[in-house]
């Protein structure tokens, strides 16, 4: 089994999680999104950020509007819908749940 391979699996499952969780905090443009990821080393290709907004977005999760820019083309900020934050809730829940249950496991093989 390749460690690696694991890694990114867990990575993979949780990403979809913390992109939500940002963007929550307010409106908010990928490229932040992206450096955020990054430094906490959750993502390192920008070609997964996109596509995955764009599933959000047509799941009704997250919607987005064009701003002008002082600097450069018109940027893409995105926002949470309400279902997305229904959305969000639920995840944050299910993390919660998850990582009581996993710790609950590991710290009993650790202690015996």
């Amino acid at each position: 089994m390749n460690v690696e391979n694991s890694k990114a699996q867990m990575k993979k499952g949780i990403l979809e999680y913390c992109i939500l969780a940002i963007i929550n905090r307010g409106e908010v443009y990928a490229s932040n999104i992206l450096e955020e990821l990054k430094q906490a080393e959750l993502i390192v290709v920008e070609g997964t950020l996109y596509p995955l907004l764009t599933r959000l977005k047509n799941d009704g999760l997250l919607q987005y509007k064009w701003v002008e820019s002082k600097s450069g083309p018109p940027r893409k900020y995105f926002q949470l819908t309400e279902q997305g934050k229904l959305f969000l809730t639920e995840l944050a829940f299910t993390w919660d749940k998850l990582t009581a249950s996993v710790n609950q496991i590991t710290n009993q093989s650790t202690n015996q």
